[in-house]
């Protein structure tokens, strides 16, 4: 394997160099070891790292580089364009596995190789962990669920986990779903009225992340958050404060993912996180020692917590290794964040679309209608019965916006992993240690997968799919074992909220607004920088 000079050693070369000029010479060693440090530190830089050892040494040498300097390599690119895009274009100009460095001539991989993919997902999952820098200021708010956990812990996490997510567990929980989406368009419908008027331009984001945070509190744990009637409630204050998007919090969370330690700086940002920290963990912990409870009292509960709880409860009987109380806790801190902000992005960014997209939004709601005709008179709208008898997942037409959408604007742009042994990935080894991302805003929109229209938002495509498609050209979920344990609970929640507004509002862009495309901020979701706005117009 080759190996990459490091600067202690040169340092440390120096000094020895230093010793020997000085037993040579009439020159003391702290005289001599400035001089050659400053000679052979930007040596070492400029012509080794830059250079010698890129283009003559990696054994990543042989994959298609993007030109540049590695010194610092691509990453003012990087930041200063939407995450994933600069990859879409280096794959198309390169090849669907490509090398770009970060700064002092770091090497990075991207890989949107079918066959790497696959590799990478489910032949070899376990052998990609995250690497540690990634996970540490994710772990503070998410702990160490499913989502970050790694190897044995993970396979132990998600077989647990099975319970509480299967199909039928998701279908009766279904209620909660209709019950928030439909408080969330009667709140709007209030304000409106309350206004005096039938057209609001509404943020419509901050909206979707109380309803999805109520939505998971409900059928997650069985807890009302209620925070869609009370915008206030500590914990939606928490998630405010942790995806602040102001200068100094970006700057500050830039640099926790290299220097971990700046967590300690007594900045806001800081402070903030940390109080957003603590209200989530005691949240967590309160939800399950009280499930715990449930759980051993042999309680009728059905939220996805309390079956899981059972369920371990039925294992450690069993004799069998069950999940710690702290795990638990876990997987609550993990269900809280990822569960909510991601189902609330991705059916923003589908709002903001059909506002852009008038045809789609009228055909989608003439679906709705057809299909679920009580949701457009307000007698029957709330009809349990009525609502019992549907089911979102019969609508074709919105089950291809829901996925395109999806494929357009993944609420999640990427994942980045490192490689824990050598393997082989396409053509190229891929020796131990190596940074690989997997970027599904890249890989979503590659027109060796999806053909000439890969840029196009088109619902009707998932009707006459290329012949190029493949399983691994649609990422937003991943794939294999590392593929989000709670895809079906968000597909289902995202329908039931698309259903429930489009029957009672029509929308516009605010043109007085910036097109949010342009304003796109990745702090673990692609949100848009100022929310989404749009003009809700009752029907």
């Amino acid at each position: 394997m080759a190996v990459k000079l490091g600067l202690s050693h040169l340092l440390g070369g120096c000094v020895v160099a230093a010793m020997a000029i000085s037993k040579t010479s009439s020159f003391a060693i702290l005289d001599v070891l400035p001089w050659l440090c400053l000679t052979i530190i930007p040596l070492y830089f400029v012509l080794y790292v830059s250079f010698i050892y890129p283009f003559y040494i990696s054994e990543l040498r042989h994959v298609p580089t993007v030109p540049g300097f590695p010194l610092w390599g691509q990453f003012f690119t990087i930041i200063t364009e939407e995450c994933g895009v600069p990859q879409r274009r280096w794959f198309q100009e390169h090849g669907p596995i490509i090398r770009y460095f970060f700064p002092f001539g770091a090497e990075r991989i991207a890989i949107a190789d079918d066959k790497a993919v696959t590799q990478m997902t489910i032949k070899n999952p376990y052998n990609y962990p995250k690497p540690i820098r990634a996970k540490l200021w994710m772990v503070r708010i998410l702990g160490e669920g499913v989502l970050l956990a790694e190897g044995d812990e993970h396979v132990h996490q998600r077989k647990a986990l099975a319970p509480g997510f299967s199909i039928s567990s998701i279908r009766a929980l279904a209620p909660i779903f209709w019950q928030k989406a439909l408080l969330l368009s009667k709140l709007w419908k209030d304000e409106m009225l309350k206004a005096g008027m039938t057209t609001k331009s509404i943020e419509v984001l901050e909206w979707l992340n109380r309803t999805t945070l109520d939505i998971i509190g409900e059928a997650g744990f069985g807890t009302d958050i209620n925070s869609l009637e009370n915008p206030e409630t500590p914990l939606r204050e928490a998630y405010r404060l942790v995806f602040a998007f102001d200068l100094g919090s970006r700057v500050l969370h830039g640099l926790q993912a290299f220097i971990p330690s700046t967590k300690y700086i007594p900045a806001k940002m800081n402070r903030d996180m940390e109080a957003a920290r603590n209200i989530i963990l005691n949240r967590a912990t309160e939800i399950i020692k009280e499930k715990e409870g449930q759980a051993q009292a042999h309680s009728k509960h059905n939220d996805i917590i309390a079956l899981i709880s059972k369920d371990n409860l039925k294992k450690k009987a069993a004799g069998e290794e069950g999940l710690s109380l702290e795990t638990m806790r876990d997987q609550v801190m993990t269900f809280l964040g990822a569960g909510h902000d991601t189902t609330a992005t991705g059916v923003a960014w589908t709002l903001h679309l059909l506002s852009k997209y008038p045809k789609v939004q009228t055909r989608l709601r003439e679906e709705v209608r057809e299909y679920m005709p009580f949701l457009f008179h307000e007698d029957t709208r709330y009809d349990p019965i009525e609502l019992g008898k549907v089911d979102a997942d019969k609508l074709p037409y919105l089950d291809n916006v829901c996925r395109e959408s999806l494929r357009y604007i993944p609420p999640i742009p990427m994942t980045v992993r490192q490689s824990l042994e050598d393997d082989t990935l396409g053509p190229y080894l891929v020796p131990a240690g190596t940074v690989i991302y997997v970027l599904a805003n890249a890989i979503n929109r590659l027109p060796m997968y999806w053909g000439p229209t890969a840029d196009k938002f088109d619902p009707d495509r998932w009707d006459n799919l290329p012949d190029t498609y493949t399983r691994n050209a649609f990422m937003t979920f991943l794939q294999g074992q590392r593929g989000c344990v709670g895809r079906k609970f968000a597909e289902t929640e995202m329908k039931v909220l698309l259903c429930c507004l489009l029957s009672m509002y029509t929308f516009e862009r605010d043109t007085s607004m910036e097109d949010p495309e342009n304003l796109k901020m990745w702090r673990l979701v692609l949100r848009p920088r100022d929310g989404i706005v749009l003009k809700s117009t009752l029907l």
